[in-house]
């Protein structure tokens, strides 16, 4: 195995445990919807961030590539890390027009993705929305499927429409739901229609797979309203088909209080035990403008500093009172941690 796969995997790894500790619940459904070999193209919604490739890349088999906005790459130590993470920067119009043309080499780099039978991860919405919408989908996941079919004949694509439903995106501890869709023959449209046709074919299967696939509720007069109600009444958004069921027959359930989180001693337990690195968090999200960031801000810090900083505390401990008492520590901080976020409540709003 290459350097870059091991290093991949190892930071996945790292990653994952580090949701897991994160996380009340991710709920998976549909995994044997993916192929284990093979050129395929997940078509991910995109409510939350960096959250959300975090959460479809720790919990898929197959090892993708994602794209993500240019802007993360202006760093030089950051462009290093990230590229050897599998991402490529995509360029939008926000970023300068006279930075659209560099896209031309990304779509040459994602069609040797898929030529080399790999996986690629895109977020057709095109940015992240917390609105429990599915918005238009951008025509650039169809240039990359139909241009890597016309620069390699005899290739096999497959596009899986990925949905990912959260329960409140803002708070912790967070749940989500993420279910995989139906594998979509593109080589079928492709070889059947013209493009123009095949473009419009493939955005309408995989936007209609998405509505069905999380919980969707038109942008119209209605939204605000319906959202209103579904929280007030305390459904849990990541059961999709019940919340569906519901917005189907339009009989909404009645009015509940807040869950009470009896847990709270808990927390005030971590907060004093992560004091220095919750006040940088806390000072971190004051500065944080877009709130729909927040869920990936609040993770990037548990991920960093509050491991080493319980490490720090623990070696300090073991030099005082030996390292049987700093093992003691290390393991009811990591336990208190992952009794809050398993058994806390995560309301709705």
């Amino acid at each position: 195995m290459e350097i870059s796969q091991l290093w991949f995997r190892f930071v996945r790894l790292y990653i994952k445990i580090g949701l897991f500790f994160y996380t009340k619940k991710v709920q998976v459904i549909g995994k044997e919807n993916i192929p284990k070999k093979g050129a395929v193209l997940f078509a991910v919604n995109h409510p939350n961030g960096l959250i959300d490739p975090l959460i479809v890349t720790c919990h898929n088999r197959r090892t993708s590539y994602f794209l993500v906005k240019a802007a993360a790459f202006k760093n030089p130590i950051a462009e290093k890390i990230l590229n050897s993470l599998n991402l490529v920067a995509i360029y939008r119009m926000r970023d300068g027009i006279n930075q659209l043309a560099k896209n031309e080499a990304v779509f040459k780099q994602c069609f040797e993705i898929l030529r080399k039978e790999k996986s690629l991860m895109i977020f057709p919405e095109g940015s992240d929305d917390k609105n429990r919408t599915v918005r238009t989908l951008s025509k650039g996941f169809t240039r990359i499927v139909f241009g890597a079919l016309e620069k390699h004949p005899g290739l096999k694509i497959k596009v899986i429409p990925v949905g990912l439903t959260y329960q409140n995106i803002t708070s912790y501890p967070s749940k989500v739901a993420l279910h995989y869709g139906t594998p979509i023959d593109a080589n079928e449209i492709y070889e059947n229609h013209i493009l123009s046709k095949s473009n419009i074919l493939l955005k309408n299967l995989v936007n209609e797979q998405l509505k069905t696939l999380c919980v969707h509720i038109e942008a119209n007069e209605n939204y605000k309203p319906t959202i209103a109600t579904l929280n007030n009444a305390q459904v849990d958004f990541t059961e999709v088909d019940k919340v569906k069921k519901i917005l189907e027959k339009n009989k909404f359930p009645s009015q509940e209080k807040k869950p009470i989180n009896y847990l709270v001693p808990i927390y005030f337990i971590l907060v004093i035990n992560s004091f220095i690195p919750y006040s940088i968090w806390k000072y971190a999200s004051k500065k944080n403008r877009d709130k729909d960031f927040t869920d990936t801000l609040r993770f990037s810090y548990n991920i960093v500093l509050f491991p080493v900083f319980y490490w720090i505390q623990a070696f300090i401990i073991s030099i005082f009172f030996g390292s049987k008492t700093a093992l003691i520590y290390g393991v009811i901080s990591l336990l208190l941690v992952l009794m809050y976020s398993k058994l806390a409540p995560t309301p709705t709003k």
